[in-house]
C-alpha cells in the first residue's frame, strides 16, 4: 500500500521524460490558455506551502520523502488505518509543516534569506537526524559529493570549447541547423518494475514544440500518459496522480523548457548563460530498473570520464552538463529546481547514441527524480518529418 501511494502522488514527475522548447519563441496563439492553479487551489488544507504552483508543490513533497526516506503514506495515513486522507492533520504532517516553517526562519534570520539550510542538511535520508559522528565516517574513505554550484578554476578547458566539441560530435553546426523535427518510437521501462511496457512516441519540432505520449494496452488498466508543449504552455496528463491533469507553471516548466532546448544540440550555446567549466570527473550509470522486462538487457553499467559545464537556464535554473571525455557527447544533465525547502534535483541520462541521417541522437534516456525514474528505449527515430500540430496542444478530453 505504501509504495502504491507514493506512485499515486508523484507519478507525473516520476514517469516523465518531457521535452519543452523555449518560451516566447512562438507567436501569439489565438485561443486563450487556462491560468495555472496554485497548490492551495488544487489541494485541501495547504498552510505552509501556499502560493506555489502545483508542480513545485509535488516537487517539494518529493524532497521531503527523499530527505526522510519516507513514503507519502507515512504522513497522510493516521496510525492504525490504511485509508488516505490527504487533508487530515496527522501528527507527522503537523510536524512536517512545523519543519518547513523552521527551515524558512533559519535561512531568513541567519543567512539573509539564502537557502543554505534544507531538509537534507540534517536528515540525509533518515527520519531522525544523526546527531553524533560515527567512527566509520571519520576513518573510512570519505564519500565526496561535489557542491551544487561549480567554482571556475583557472587553467581548465573553457566551457565554450567543451560545447563546441559536443556540437561537432553531434554532427556539426551546419547539419544540426537543418534538424527541424523528429519523431522517436519505442517502449517505456518505467521505474521499479512499475509503469513499463507502454508504447512511447516522442515528437519535437524546432525550435519550441515537444510532446511525449505513452500509450498502454487497455487490459493493463492504466490510462495513457501525455506531456505536451505548444510553444508557450505545457500540460501533463497521467492517471497516477491525485490531480490527473494540470498545466505546468513552476520549476518543472523551467526544467522542461531546458530539456526541450537540449533536445536540439545545435541550440546549446544559445540556451545557457554564465557558463563555467569544472575539473574532469567520472560518473556512473544509474542501475538498471528492477523490471523483468527484456529491455533490461539494453542497460549496461559503467563509469565514464566526463568534462563538466555548468550554466544558467530559464529563470535562473541551475544546470550541470556532463560530456563524455572521449566522444564529446552529452551523457548527463543535472538540473536544480527551487522549492520552499531546498533545491530539487532532476537527472537525465543519455546513452546508446546512433547516427540518424548524419546526426548523433540518443536512443536510451533515463529520467530520474527524487522519488522515482522512467527509462525509455527507442527503436527508431525519424528526422525532418511532418508532425500534426495537435500533438503539441492541450490533451483532448478523456473519452467517457
Amino acid at each position: 500500500m505504501k509504495i502504491w501511494l507514493r506512485r499515486l502522488l508523484v507519478g507525473v514527475t516520476q514517469l516523465s521524460v518531457v521535452w519543452f522548447i523555449g518560451m516566447g519563441l512562438m507567436g501569439e496563439r489565438a485561443a486563450a490558455q487556462e491560468k495555472p492553479l496554485l497548490a492551495e487551489q488544487v489541494f485541501k488544507n495547504i498552510r505552509a506551502l501556499r502560493g506555489i504552483s502545483v508542480d513545485d508543490f509535488l516537487g517539494t513533497m518529493g524532497l521531503m520523502t527523499a530527505a526522510l526516506q519516507s513514503d507519502c503514506a507515512d504522513c497522510h495515513i493516521g496510525a492504525g488505518t490504511d485509508t488516505v486522507d490527504w487533508a487530515a492533520d496527522t501528527p507527522k504532517k503537523v510536524m512536517a509543516r512545523a519543519m518547513v516553517n523552521m527551515v524558512a526562519n533559519i535561512n531568513r534570520t541567519n543567512f539573509g534569506g539564502r537557502q543554505l539550510v534544507t531538509c537534507w542538511t540534517c536528515h540525509r535520508n533518515r527520519d531522525k537526524p544523526l546527531a553524533t559522528p560515527t567512527m566509520a565516517a571519520i576513518y573510512s574513505t570519505p564519500d565526496i559529493v561535489p557542491d551544487d554550484v561549480v567554482t571556475q578554476i583557472p587553467g581548465l578547458p573553457s566551457a565554450e570549447s567543451i560545447l563546441d566539441k559536443y556540437i561537432q560530435a553531434s554532427g556539426g553546426a551546419q547539419r544540426l541547423a537543418g534538424l527541424t523535427s523528429y519523431v522517436g518510437t519505442g517502449t517505456s521501462v518505467g521505474f521499479g518494475g512499475f509503469g513499463g511496457g507502454g508504447a512511447v512516441e516522442i515528437l519535437a519540432k524546432a525550435p519550441n514544440k515537444h510532446a511525449t505520449i505513452i500509450l498502454f494496452k487497455a487490459e493493463t488498466g492504466r490510462g495513457d500518459q501525455i506531456r505536451a508543449f505548444d510553444g508557450r504552455v505545457g500540460w501533463v496528463r497521467t492517471p497516477l496522480n491525485v490531480v490527473g491533469e494540470y498545466q505546468l507553471s513552476g520549476g518543472e516548466l523551467d526544467g522542461a523548457l531546458l530539456d526541450a532546448q537540449l533536445a536540439f544540440p545545435g541550440q546549446i550555446k544559445q540556451i545557457l548563460t554564465n557558463l563555467k567549466s569544472a575539473p574532469t570527473t567520472s560518473i556512473t550509470d544509474l542501475p538498471a530498473p528492477s523490471s523483468q522486462s527484456s529491455l533490461q538487457q539494453e542497460v549496461t553499467m559503467g563509469d565514464h570520464i566526463v568534462d563538466v559545464v555548468q550554466g544558467t537556464g530559464p529563470r535562473g535554473l541551475l544546470v550541470t552538463l556532463y560530456f563524455d571525455k572521449q566522444t564529446g557527447l552529452l551523457l548527463r544533465e543535472l538540473r536544480y529546481g527551487n522549492s520552499p525547502i531546498g533545491r530539487i534535483p532532476t537527472q537525465i541520462d543519455f546513452a546508446d547514441y546512433r547516427d540518424v541521417n548524419g546526426i548523433k541522437l540518443p536512443f536510451r534516456m533515463t529520467f530520474a527524480w527524487l522519488d522515482g525514474r522512467d527509462s525509455i528505449v527507442l527503436n527508431e527515430i525519424k528526422t525532418n518529418v511532418p508532425i500534426d500540430e495537435a500533438k503539441f496542444g492541450k490533451p483532448a478530453p478523456l473519452k467517457k
